[in-house]
């Protein structure tokens, strides 16, 4: 296996979480009945986001904080939630890389969720 080397690889990562998020029994329906996404739209989003965390482009300029207070609105999050969602994308990102970026974005999917769960609380 390779480490995550660029934002094609960045987009295998995401739209591979996805497949697996939005069929889960846990956390699925957040994504399909609640959010009610788009994921034509949302997964290019996603995939700003991975690239300007694991490789500093800048290329995601959205408050994320905020579309997930909004989100909090419409069904409060959960510490199980983000249980299940950081289960399924580390080990996304186990199945597909290892390596140095690959670690971070395990450590900062970690982080993001930490603080998304106090800001929310």
């Amino acid at each position: 296996m390779i480490d995550i080397r660029d934002r094609t690889d960045i987009e295998l990562l995401v739209h591979t979480f996805y497949q697996k998020a939005i069929i889960d029994e846990h956390i699925g329906f957040i994504f399909t009945e609640i959010a009610e996404l788009d994921l034509e739209a949302h997964v290019p989003i996603i995939i700003d986001f991975w690239e300007s965390v694991l490789f500093h482009t800048g290329v995601y300029r959205r408050n994320t904080m905020q579309i997930h207070l909004h989100l909090n609105q419409k069904i409060p999050l959960q510490k199980s939630h983000f249980e299940r969602w950081l289960a399924l994308f580390h080990t996304t990102v186990d199945e597909l890389f290892t390596g140095a970026k690959a670690n971070l974005a395990k450590e900062r999917s970690l982080s993001i969720a930490t603080m998304m769960q106090i800001k929310i609380a």
